[in-house]
């Protein structure tokens, strides 16, 4: 039987992190990935490492209910390969109840033969997490966060260098209120020992009936919060950095409590690394792949921007538009982008900044 883990939590908390320790840490096994975002456009790609594991993408829908047939199929698929996997990782959407993706370890008699339900593991910021567990929803509508900590056989308290004692003390209380029986462990950067999360049978099912009485019920279903979607934007060319770091500050210091997550991947005029950018609400970090993070461009391979935001209220068209203000258009060049400066519109900006 081969462990399967679900790695689940809410948008931003770490979990593409924490596969990326684990696809580099040496254990010696043979991990396949199953990555699922809920956005339009896949980002998460070129955000894990490059490595001989098998990564399969499931893009625009959550893996508990519009692509969850996806997820079956792809199961059956890799269990009936013959080069046999030690392990098989799950990582789901930000907005992801675990419930009915375990169920499916428990409903498909194909699956039930071959792979095991190993552990649900929950990644929480620490930072951020309170605001999202104590959130008041819609009638009939579900907390996916609660859900997330409730049905953890592991916890990864992720972040805790962000928060002081006290803050971290009323995180943990309310963890604990929710879930009592998860391990909870503490980390920064998901840093952790992956045989303290990995192959630990942790899984019981006579815990979830207890807590769910319809955890087996096929028919059972859940609504998410239609007030939270997801704007993408692919785009062609190249940007310019400090008007992309300008964009991205602006646009979190004026929006950032309706954006849970943000991400992309960027190509920097002048630069051959991948530039890569994470926020998470107000907090956004920009780095490339020269400092570690996601892939360097290949020879030969096209230029162009990936980005995601998560959130409420976002406005498809103005995001869009805005964003492509940062595109620089090459000098000479005939096409050009709505809002895109040319090379020489920078230098001639320069040069009069310069003199005043």
């Amino acid at each position: 039987m081969i462990p399967v883990s679900i790695l689940t939590g809410f948008l931003g908390a770490g979990k593409t992190t924490l596969v990326n320790h684990i696809l580099t840490a040496k254990h010696g096994k043979k991990i396949a990935v199953i990555e699922n975002e809920f956005g339009e456009i896949g980002v998460d790609d070129g955000l894990v490492i490059e490595t001989k594991e098998e990564i399969i993408e499931m893009n625009n829908g959550c893996i508990c209910c519009t692509v969850r047939g996806d997820l079956i199929r792809i199961m059956h698929k890799l269990l009936k390969r013959k080069d046999k996997f030690d392990a098989i990782l799950i990582e789901t959407t930000g907005l992801a109840d675990p419930a009915p993706v375990a169920q499916t370890f428990f409903m498909d008699e194909k699956i039930k033969q071959k792979a095991v339900l190993d552990a649900i593991i929950t990644v929480v910021d620490a930072k951020h997490i309170l605001a999202h567990l104590e959130e008041k929803k819609p009638e009939g509508v579900e907390n996916e966060s609660v859900e997330q900590v409730a049905f953890a056989d592991k916890i990864l308290l992720n972040k805790v260098d962000l928060v002081n004692g006290k803050m971290k003390a009323t995180v943990l209380a309310k963890l604990r209120s929710i879930n009592a029986f998860a391990e909870i462990i503490e980390t920064s950067q998901s840093k952790v020992a992956p045989d303290r999360i990995l192959g630990v049978g942790a899984f019981d099912l006579n815990r979830v009936m207890e807590m769910d009485p319809t955890f087996l019920d096929e028919d059972s279903e859940h609504q998410h919060d239609s007030t939270v979607t997801s704007v993408g934007i692919h785009v062609e060319g190249e940007v310019n950095l400090e008007r992309l770091s300008d964009w991205l500050s602006d646009l979190l210091e004026e929006k950032g409590a309706d954006i849970f997550r943000s991400k992309g991947l960027v190509a920097v005029r002048g630069s051959r690394d991948k530039h890569v950018f994470q926020g998470v609400h107000m907090m956004m970090s920009l780095g490339s792949s020269y400092d570690g993070f996601g892939r360097p461009w290949k020879e030969g391979e096209k230029r162009e921007n990936k980005l995601v935001f998560i959130g409420r209220n976002l406005d498809r068209e103005e995001l869009n538009n805005s964003f492509r203000k940062c595109l620089v258009v090459p000098r000479g060049s005939k096409r050009r982008l709505p809002g895109a400066c040319s090379t020489s519109d920078r230098i001639t900006r320069s040069n009069s900044r310069a003199r005043k």
